[in-house]
Order: C-alpha cells, then sequence, then structure tokens
C-alpha cells in the first residue's frame, strides 16, 4: 500500500473510532486515540502521518480473507499488532483462540464505532 493510500485509510479508520479527539500534541494539531487492544495512547497527524506507534489492525487478518472496509479494521500500537500476528495469524481461521480474539476485536471496533465526519 503506497504512503498516501496507507495515511488515507488511517485517517478514515481515526474518523470511525470514538476514542480519537483532534487536540494538540507538541504545539501541532493531531488526532489522539487508544489502541483497539491494550487503550495505549496513540497519535495520528492530521495528515495521516501516525507517530510511529499507531499502526493499521486488520481484525479479521488479511491471511484469512479480511480486508479493508472499515468495519475491520482499528487502530493498534504497533506491539499489539505485532503479537496479535505472530501468535494468531498463521492458525486455522476455526481455531477457537483466533475466533475469539476476532469476535472481542469486532466487538470493541462497534462499541467505539461513529459515523465519520
Amino acid at each position: 500500500m503506497s504512503g498516501a493510500k496507507h495515511r488515507q485509510l488511517l485517517l478514515a479508520i481515526v474518523a470511525t473510532d470514538s476514542t480519537f479527539e483532534r487536540t494538540t500534541v507538541r504545539g501541532d494539531p493531531a488526532w489522539v486515540g487508544k489502541c483497539i487492544h491494550c487503550n495505549a495512547r496513540l497519535v495520528v497527524g492530521l495528515d495521516g502521518e501516525a507517530d510511529g506507534v499507531a499502526t493499521i489492525e486488520h481484525i479479521v487478518p488479511r491471511t484469512h480473507g479480511g480486508g479493508d472496509d472499515l468495519s475491520n479494521l482499528a487502530v493498534a500500537c504497533a506491539r499489539c499488532n505485532a503479537l496479535k500476528g505472530k501468535r494468531l495469524d498463521h492458525r486455522r481461521r476455526e481455531d477457537p483462540t483466533l475466533s475469539q480474539v476476532i469476535e472481542t476485536l469486532r466487538a470493541r471496533r462497534l462499541a467505539r464505532w461513529r459515523d465519520g465526519a
């Protein structure tokens, strides 16, 4: 995914995640919200540039057919996103642990959902 498309997608996710609020960080306007996994503070610039920690999380992993529709995407810290991938992406789709994590993340994403501005 190109850098511009990645930033545009990240901004679309932020717009539909109620934990993200527009504020000022180190004198610059930005979006500040929470990791879908651990609730760590994440910062995304108004241009969609992540602070180096915020990543795009695919709730249903791409390896299992998960796409880039907003309902399947969330913002996660790099650590949580990498750990989920390492622990779960290689499992079969029917694996109970993978299924539980997907359902938990879907519920969290739905609870945070707001109509994009």
